[in-house]
């Protein structure tokens, strides 16, 4: 069987004269550079993560009993307090240690670094964002880059299908049941479901609406899914209302015209 492609065509090719109001994303300026730098930071972590977790080992290794926190290598205390520790101690295991120490803390100082730098991007570009309760700098960064902007959706439930929250129905017999969608953007997905969770921790409007659909039969993962839905809703207003604002801001204010006499 030939491939499309072998022809000289693509498949966006073939689609785009059928459907020729398909949504553009627009991802630049601003919002190129925080989908960059949420890219980049995750690659950091990742890099960090298997530092830390060479370094737990090898720390073991030289004292069972060195209490390490759970979390702790990623703060530069527990970096300094590590150091303190080994310092005096002779061995190659002990030099390597201290190696991945040195290496966890560059990446720390450096991801901290693209934090603060997100931290003011996300501040200019999307506010309503961040009023979203449990939406964090990290999360509204992702969610801005991938969106690539929000307007190109129809509705709230087309951006929904896109992040993978929209609920795919499924008949058996006489009822109507929904599954989870495993499609969609992922990292919007992640991002929501973060928010979610934070909510459901809380005491505020989205822990209570978790707690209603506990109340009515849901189980939780059932609630859980479409309690980020609801959020996907508000996260789109939200996207919608900084875009407006920034078309808005960006427009040049027009002189008033002077009549001649």
């Amino acid at each position: 069987m030939t491939d499309i492609r072998d022809q000289g065509f693509s498949p966006g090719a073939r689609v785009a004269p059928r459907e020729p109001d398909l949504p553009k994303a627009c991802l630049d300026g601003p919002s190129r550079d925080a989908k960059l730098i949420v890219d980049h930071r995750r690659l950091l972590v990742r890099r960090r993560t298997a530092a830390a977790n060479k370094l737990r080992w090898f720390l073991h290794e030289i004292d069972p009993e060195l209490p390490v926190p759970s979390r702790g290598l990623r703060r530069l205390c527990v970096f300094d307090a590590l150091e303190a520790t080994l310092l005096g101690r002779a061995g190659v295991v002990v030099e390597i240690a201290i190696d991945l120490i040195s290496e966890c803390r560059g990446l720390t100082e450096r991801i901290n670094a693209l934090k603060g730098r997100l931290r003011r991007l996300v501040r200019d570009l999307a506010p309503a964002l961040l009023e979203v309760p449990g939406c964090g700098v990290i999360g509204a960064a992702a969610i801005l880059g991938e969106t690539a902007g929000a307007a190109r959706f129809k509705s709230k439930d087309a951006f929904a299908r896109f992040n993978g929250t929209a609920p795919i129905p499924v008949w058996s017999s006489n009822k109507v049941r929904v599954r989870l969608n495993r499609g969609g953007n992922r990292t919007i997905n992640n991002a929501l479901h973060t928010i979610a969770v934070t909510q459901v921790r809380g005491t505020g409007e989205g822990a209570a609406y978790y707690a209603k659909l506990i109340a009515a039969g849901k189980t939780a993962k059932e609630a859980l899914r479409v309690l980020k839905r609801r959020i996907s809703d508000r996260v789109f207003r939200a996207l919608l209302a900084d875009e407006s604002a920034r078309l808005q801001h960006d427009q040049p204010a027009t002189e008033p015209v002077e009549l001649a006499a």
